[in-house]
């Protein structure tokens, strides 16, 4: 107020953005029409209360030669963004083995300086692309009176591995 009338009321400050996130002292300067002029201050609190925007990808992970991969936060990601800064992403899940093998939906969860929070799913395709290891041995037959004989797949194999599990070990002839 003013005993005349007042000019001009004016801010020391009125614009904010991410870097004015918490308390802001600002002043509020009035001048009336004979040119007096008075201030007072103003604890202006600035929030930033917006969520990240979490944008992800799907992926295909092939298996590497001990049967296990992993995958890192910003291979999902695909352009997240805030209207600050990002702070952190992370995974819900990022290592993956021969139980795994399939389509496997997971987290990235994106964390904003101010602490917001968001996120998003994304299918994470495990395969198995690695053939197993086949180790033969020779193998005598005997025949039998009526001169016959078979072998089984187990009296073949030499230790044969897979970097995840062997479903079945067959032959091309038993008999």
């Amino acid at each position: 107020t003013d005993n005349c009338s007042i000019s001009t009321r004016t801010l020391s400050k009125s614009s904010f953005d991410c870097s004015d996130v918490g308390a802001n002292t600002t002043y509020l300067i009035v001048t009336d029409v004979n040119g007096n002029v008075d201030s007072a201050s103003a604890v202006i609190t600035v929030q930033d209360v917006i969520k990240p925007t979490v944008i992800t990808q799907n992926l295909t992970l092939g298996q590497v030669t001990s049967g296990a991969g992993s995958i890192i936060a910003a291979q999902v990601d695909n352009g997240s963004t805030d209207n600050c800064t990002i702070a952190s992403r992370t995974l819900s899940k990022s290592s993956f083995d021969c139980s795994d093998v399939g389509a496997n939906t997971i987290w990235l969860r994106v964390t904003d300086v101010n602490g917001n929070v968001d996120s998003a799913s994304a299918v994470i395709t495990v395969e198995d692309v690695i053939k197993p290891t086949v180790l033969t041995q020779n193998v005598t037959v005997s025949l039998d009176a009526s001169g016959a004989g078979s072998i089984t797949a187990t009296q073949v194999d030499n230790g044969s591995t897979d970097n995840c599990t062997i479903a079945s070990k067959t032959l091309s002839k038993s008999s």
